[in-house]
């Protein structure tokens, strides 16, 4: 197999993989790096110009994997597109929302390169994207060799999936992003045990050690207390959200909480993506049984938009808990704005639920310190912390050990690293090293070719 990683930045980020096995050329996602602009937030899909690309397959639907999907669908408008059946519904409401900030960008942050593709882009796309079950295996082919290829449920996400993919006598894993823990809203990864010749492994976690003491029910509950102290002393509780995934996730936590009795009374704001995704979240649970979100939550909580107008540096003081996006408080998104007002509160509280980029004004939130000054540049805020900043271990991956064990008892011939800051690789490629010492550890320079 030779493999080139697209991603120009490496780490996490406009995430994509063009791999050839045998005689087909197969791109696996083609995402946005929210750190990014314009065309430099895209893969640098140079090393496909001239290349006939026989399938691009998507591990699942957030922007970080199909970002830039439109933009190398239109550059080879002949590929063919798979993906999970729960993918398949949710991609194109995604991607209309991607165009859609990407207009408001162009404007607010002057970007002239946006938006990288419109509506009717989109439209084109739609009937080459094909939804495929899990666990079915589909052959796929061009005029000179064949590959098998099966989905995994991958836990993560509503349709996310690990790729196995048979060639001749080889058997290749790509594992996208994973997590094998059971979710409130998705169940855990179920991946096949056995032999891989090669396996290609998301890092995300590299660097998080999870004490034996924090389970994943331990730190619902403690979320769930911090919540109730926080509103208790007159303050408000900001949880920064991915619109696809965690927002149903939490909203499910929340719920769950209040019927049981274990969450005092208050009001909840929450909007945008994310309560629209919640309409088909409820249709895949009912379509497909992929997932355990209906409707009746959003009913049963009784939950306040979001007051259209945040003031920079303003705090609303609701008292009350807000479940908005974007999860890492990107610049110019409601949760970065509340933020701003929030922080310099000690009232208040700010709690994150998933993986923050170190480089995000949510990554440096989690690094600062109380009384440390902050600058909301976007905001034009500057403002001491006192609020308490707070990191619950609800990620959507997986822990390192796990992907470890994984990988081990694959006893794969070759690993590649992919989707991880670079210590996080570090510690995967150190500690397959010492357990597979046999095996070749490749963490892949971007657009360097291997041959894997």
């Amino acid at each position: 197999m030779k493999l080139i990683d697209l991603n120009r930045d490496g780490g996490i980020g406009a995430n994509s993989l063009f791999v050839q096995i045998g005689e087909l050329k197969i791109l696996i996602d083609c995402g946005l790096n929210p750190k990014k602009a314009g065309r430099l937030a895209t893969p640098d899909l140079t090393p496909l110009r001239g290349q006939k690309l026989d399938l691009i397959i998507i591990t699942h639907c957030h922007l970080d994997h199909i970002g830039s999907l439109p933009v190398v669908m239109r550059e080879h408008p002949d590929t063919p597109v798979i993906m999970t059946q729960s993918s398949r519904m949710l991609i194109e409401r995604m991607l209309h929302n991607s165009s859609n900030v990407m207009v408001r960008q162009k404007e607010e942050a002057n970007i002239p390169e946006y938006p990288l593709f419109t509506h009717e882009d989109i439209d084109r796309c739609s009937p080459r994207m094909t939804g495929l079950a899990f666990g079915h295996a589909k052959k796929f082919n061009n005029a000179k060799d064949e590959v098998t290829i099966i989905f995994h449920q991958a836990g993560h996400v509503a349709g996310a999936a690990g790729i196995e993919i048979h060639h001749k006598h080889r058997a290749i894993f790509f594992t996208g992003d994973v997590l094998f823990e059971n979710q409130r809203t998705l169940n855990g990864a179920k991946f096949p045990a056995g032999h891989f010749d090669t396996i290609v492994t998301e890092t995300t976690r590299g660097t998080t050690e999870r004490p034996a003491s924090k389970s994943r029910l331990a730190e619902v509950n403690r979320l769930i207390v911090s919540i109730n102290d926080t509103i208790n002393r007159g303050g408000s509780f900001l949880l920064p959200v991915f619109a696809l995934g965690r927002m149903q996730e939490v909203l499910a936590i929340i719920h769950d909480a209040r019927k049981f009795g274990k969450l005092i009374d208050f009001p909840i704001y929450a909007s945008g993506l994310g309560m629209d995704l919640a309409d088909y979240f409820d249709e895949i649970t009912r379509k497909l049984k992929h997932t355990n979100f209906t409707r009746s939550i959003i009913k049963d909580l009784k939950l306040k938009p979001t007051p259209r107008k945040l003031i920079p540096g303003e705090d609303p003081q609701k008292n009350a808990l807000y479940i908005i996006s974007s999860g890492m408080l990107v610049e110019r998104t409601p949760s970065y704005t509340l933020a701003s007002g929030l922080a310099g509160h000690a009232r208040n509280t700010i709690g994150f639920v998933g993986y923050c980029d170190p480089d995000t004004p949510g990554g440096q939130l989690l690094e600062s310190k109380p009384g440390d000054s902050f600058l909301f540049a976007a905001a034009n805020v500057k403002t001491k912390i006192k609020a308490h900043i707070e990191r619950f271990e609800l990620s959507g991956h997986a822990d390192r050990e796990e992907l470890l064990e994984f990988s081990v008892q694959a006893t794969p011939r070759s690993i590649v690293l992919t989707h991880g800051d670079p210590p996080a690789r570090a510690w995967f490629a150190t500690e397959l090293a010492k357990q597979l010492p046999k095996a070749k550890i490749l963490d892949p320079i971007p657009l360097k070719t291997y041959q894997v």
